[in-house]
């Protein structure tokens, strides 16, 4: 019996681009270039959005041209769709990048180990950067951000399991309300905790009462996403711990919600990013203390937020180097939470 062997077929990456196409690409946005260019030249529009403008329209004709000598109409209209798909890319990435960009080229002059082991308590807003820092700021965001934890944890949870696995006869208006409360803006979460606990019964700003105020922000987070989380979980699995003889509790406790821990694990570190920069409510009721304050109960609590605003309040160069710096600090941290949230939302599903 005779045994045939053929060669190996490398296989074809029909997506990537070849050198030749590369070049024509670059070709087509130098003439885009030049004509853009030229028409500006030549004509009244001046200013870099009108070069921006006029260098978009030119590189869709010549794509367009290039297109439909090449491939023919059908391809030449594609040519249109795809110029309109990488412009949209590029004017919602560019925004970002020049925005991080700018934080940290402001930010770094303000950056100093001292930052991190300092407080403003004996240093005004016109010292130099070397001294204070925005110790008070770090420790009083953790307190608060970790009392809204306690807080929103729980109820977020237990609200996502009673709309996915218990619903009752009031799902609907609970869904409703934390729909409702995802739009609910910052400075209303403030001025209800001001109304409602500080004018009436404490009298006056602490760190729980920012940490109260964080917590109306964070359990909708938490529980919106619990929620999408645990309408993931097969019913295969709930089917089979009722089969075992479980009630619907030992079910959910034992069965559901381990299946759904990464998931619930990133829920919570969405809802910390999400009122990790909150500033309006803290401004209103925790009071923004210069010094390192761990007690949450008495008097008032700095935050990063407030440390950010307050150094932009004073106007001075310094102040404005330091309230930069705090921008670099709470951004780094936020995309540190996100990038731990999809991390553990990746390994969740290849699980």
């Amino acid at each position: 019996m005779s045994q045939t062997t053929g060669t190996k077929i490398k296989p074809t990456r029909p997506w990537k681009r070849t050198p030749k196409q590369q070049a024509l690409i670059t070709l087509n946005l130098l003439i885009g270039a030049v004509v853009s260019y030229l028409v500006v030249l030549a004509t009244p529009m001046k200013g870099k959005l009108a070069y921006l403008a006029i260098f978009f329209i030119a590189v869709i004709v010549v794509n367009f041209v290039e297109s439909y000598i090449k491939s023919g109409l059908a391809a030449a209209k594609d040519s249109i769709a795809t110029s309109f798909a990488t412009a949209g890319l590029i004017i919602a990435v560019v925004p970002i990048f020049s925005i991080l960009f700018t934080i940290f080229d402001r930010g770094r002059a303000g950056l100093n180990f001292n930052l991190f082991l300092h407080d403003m308590k004996a240093n005004g807003p016109n010292d130099p950067l070397g001294q204070g820092g925005l110790l008070h700021a770090l420790v009083g965001s953790g307190i608060m951000v970790g009392i809204a934890l306690l807080i929103s944890l729980p109820i977020g949870i237990l609200t996502a399991i009673y709309l996915t696995e218990i619903k009752g006869i009031y799902s609907r208006p609970i869904k409703f309300l934390v729909q409702a409360m995802s739009g609910v803006p910052s400075i209303v979460a403030g001025l209800f905790i001001l109304s409602a606990i500080v004018f009436p019964i404490t009298k006056s700003s602490s760190g729980l009462m920012g940490g109260f105020a964080l917590s109306i922000l964070m359990i909708p987070t938490i529980a919106r996403t619990s929620e999408e989380v645990l309408l993931l979980i097969p019913n295969d699995l709930r089917e089979a711990g009722v089969a075992l003889g479980g009630t619907q509790w030992r079910t959910i406790s034992l069965i559901v919600v381990p299946a759904a821990k990464s998931g619930l694990i990133t829920a919570t570190i969405l809802g910390l990013a999400r009122v990790a920069g909150e500033t309006a409510p803290l401004v209103l009721v925790s009071g923004g203390g210069d010094a390192v304050n761990p007690n949450p109960f008495h008097a008032p609590m700095g935050s990063l937020p407030f440390y950010i605003w307050k150094g932009f309040t004073f106007g001075t160069p310094e102040s404005i180097a330091r309230s930069w710096a705090g921008i670099f600090v709470l951004l780094s941290l936020i995309f540190l939470l996100f990038i731990a949230a999809r991390t553990l939302s990746g390994s969740g599903s290849k699980k």
